[in-house]
């Protein structure tokens, strides 16, 4: 497994960063690659991804989910991966957005890519993407304050 973090710091407070990564529906105005994003049940989305002209689609769960805190998620089956979101308060009107991922390169061109540092520009710039976008508005588009208990082992 491969691993990729980075962070942005957004001029809007904690609850608006929050409520507007809920709302998976919007992610290809921010997410490179992400065409489609929809939500199948409160714990499952399904993707659609064009990735280097490679078209992928795949379902992932939410397996954790606290509002203004954090949302994690693994992918079920194909290309494995997973990753979780935290939101920090940084004051009152600034929050910090941290993305880690881990993801299991497949084939030559991923692996190559994954050696490239490709992922971890990718999610640096989805970061950068997703402030402009919510700092923009200033609002969020819609909210899932929903929560989801991390799953015992």
């Amino acid at each position: 497994m491969s691993g990729v973090v980075e962070y942005v710091d957004v001029a809007v407070p904690i609850r608006t960063a929050y409520d507007q990564w809920t709302q998976f529906e919007e992610f290809p105005h921010f997410m490179e690659g992400v065409q489609e994003v929809r939500h199948l049940s409160p714990t499952m989305t399904h993707w659609t991804v064009e990735i280097s002209g490679v078209r992928r689609e795949f379902d992932a769960e939410i397996t954790e989910q606290l509002p203004d805190e954090r949302v994690a998620w693994r992918s079920i089956g194909g290309a494995q991966h997973a990753g979780v979101v935290t939101f920090h308060r940084l004051d009152e009107h600034t929050s910090r957005v941290t993305l880690q991922l881990d993801f299991e390169p497949h084939g030559a061109v991923e692996h190559a890519g994954d050696t490239l540092g490709v992922v971890d520009h990718r999610a640096k710039g989805d970061l950068e993407r997703f402030k402009q976008f919510i700092e923009g508005r200033d609002q969020a588009t819609g909210a899932w304050r929903g929560k989801v208990d991390r799953p015992q082992p």
